[in-house]
């Protein structure tokens, strides 16, 4: 007995019918917006710090080792501080040299006075004396008119009156020097003083090259590349070890431009920890000014005549929700899958109505 003809076509309907659904689920996919953004495009990093000395110098010390935990304060390595424990000596020993000259040009300074007040009594002094001998010189040459008194008498009378001139202006003038001395002397107590204030600052960077033997953590971190051991001489910048702030870590998500329509700050993100499988949640930061790209060392030239449009991916700065105890494992570097609620938020519309960036933090 023959089959029925519809028994036989069945499979054609089955087929037929998953391909209509993928195509459905397909298209969906494409052209059905989503709240949800995804990217596996997505690694954990923190702005760490490179530890290097201020100062060159001999390591006499490493007090740390890699992956080790450190605090802020905390001395990482220390040099050799003899060379800057004599500069410091040598700065604290001029400066007290220099204190005891500013000591010395106030005490001129105080003096002065009083060497003025001495000259001009001197000119007091000779200006009686060259009164009287005026007076004196004139009563002599008048009794030489009449006859009643001698030549010598005149002469020497004479004679006195001119030594007392010039002893007066002589007196004058050192009154005058004594006057024009205390300026002098109040600019050197003030260059004194002034020198005493470079030695000052000297002593200050002396103290902080000092200090800078002692290599400190800036915060609180984890060691990590560290490639110094005790006995390496090494110059000021040199690179020493990184401190890789571990409570500080964020995500960097490279979402492709057409992905951050409905992105903005403070959404919430689903994240997931390709190491340990664990599931943490985050959210939006900022979305950044410029793609990666532009950032690159060798910016993409598009004006050669050749130019292929590529979407551009931006990476998106996503912070952790604070309170969380598997977040203690993450590390930099680490992979992770993010996923943004974005609640298909109109960007547009809103930042249509603000002068503000809405996307910027």
């Amino acid at each position: 007995m023959a089959m029925p003809q519809s028994s036989s076509r069945w499979p054609f309907f089955v087929a037929g019918g998953i391909l209509v659904a993928f195509i459905v689920i397909v298209l969906a996919i494409i052209f059905v917006p989503t709240s949800r953004v995804w990217t596996d495009d997505a690694y954990v990093t923190v702005h760490h710090t490179v530890i290097a000395p201020r100062v060159s110098g001999q390591v006499i010390s490493v007090e740390v080792d890699d992956n080790q935990t450190v605090h802020k304060g905390d001395i990482l390595a220390t040099l050799d501080p003899n060379d800057y424990q004599t500069a410091l000596d040598e700065a604290r020993s001029i400066e007290a040299r220099d204190k005891a000259q500013v000591m010395d040009a106030e005490a001129n300074v105080a003096r002065q006075p009083a060497l003025i007040a001495n000259a001009q009594a001197e000119v007091e002094r000779l200006k009686a004396q060259l009164v009287f001998a005026r007076q004196n010189a004139s009563r002599y040459a008048h009794l030489a008119r009449t006859g009643a008194g001698s030549l010598q008498e005149g002469q020497k009378s004479h004679a006195t009156l001119d030594e007392l001139t010039a002893s007066y202006k002589a007196a004058q003038a050192q009154l005058e020097a004594a006057k024009a001395q205390l300026v002098v002397l109040k600019a050197k107590n003030e260059a004194a003083k002034r020198q005493v204030s470079v030695d000052q600052a000297r002593v200050r960077q002396a103290e902080l090259n000092l200090s800078y033997t002692q290599i400190r953590a800036p915060f609180d971190g984890m060691v990590g590349e560290r490639n110094v051991q005790a006995g390496n001489v090494v110059p000021a910048g040199a690179p020493l070890m990184a401190v890789v702030p571990i409570d500080d870590l964020w995500i960097e998500a490279n979402y492709r431009e057409v992905a951050l329509r409905h992105v903005k700050p403070g959404q919430k993100v689903h994240i997931h920890v390709d190491a340990y499988n664990i599931d943490l949640e985050g959210v939006v930061d900022s979305v950044p000014p410029a793609s990666g790209a532009a950032f690159a060392p060798l910016a993409p030239e598009n004006a050669t005549g050749n130019f292929t449009k590529i979407v551009q991916r931006l990476p998106v700065k996503i912070t952790l929700v604070p309170g969380q105890p598997l977040a203690k494992l993450l590390r930099m570097g680490f992979s992770v899958e993010t996923t943004i609620n974005t609640g298909l938020e109109n960007i547009v519309e809103q930042q249509r109505h603000s002068n503000q960036s809405v996307t910027a933090r």
